[in-house]
C-alpha cells in the first residue's frame, strides 16, 4: 500500500477515536446567548474558524502594498 494512504487511514482512525471519546455535551455562553454542543464538534468548529482566520490574515499580509510616497 501507498504510504500516503496508510497515513490518511491512521489520521482518520484518530479522528474517529477523538469523536467517539468526546461526545459529551458542553454549554457555550457568549454575551446574551448560550447553546449546547458536543465537545468534538466544538473543537472541529474552532479549528475551522482558526484555519479561515489564518488564511485571510495570510492573504492580507502577503498582499503588496502601494507606497503613497513613491509616484509611479
Amino acid at each position: 500500500m501507498d504510504s500516503k494512504l496508510i497515513l490518511i487511514l491512521v489520521l482518520a482512525g484518530f479522528a474517529v477515536l477523538f469523536i467517539i471519546q468526546n461526545v459529551a455535551i458542553v454549554e457555550i455562553q457568549f454575551l446574551f446567548w448560550s447553546m449546547q454542543i458536543s465537545r468534538s464538534l466544538l473543537v472541529f468548529l474552532l479549528l475551522a474558524v482558526g484555519i479561515i482566520i489564518g488564511w485571510f490574515l495570510r492573504s492580507h499580509l502577503k498582499r503588496p502594498r502601494r507606497n503613497p510616497d513613491h509616484g509611479s
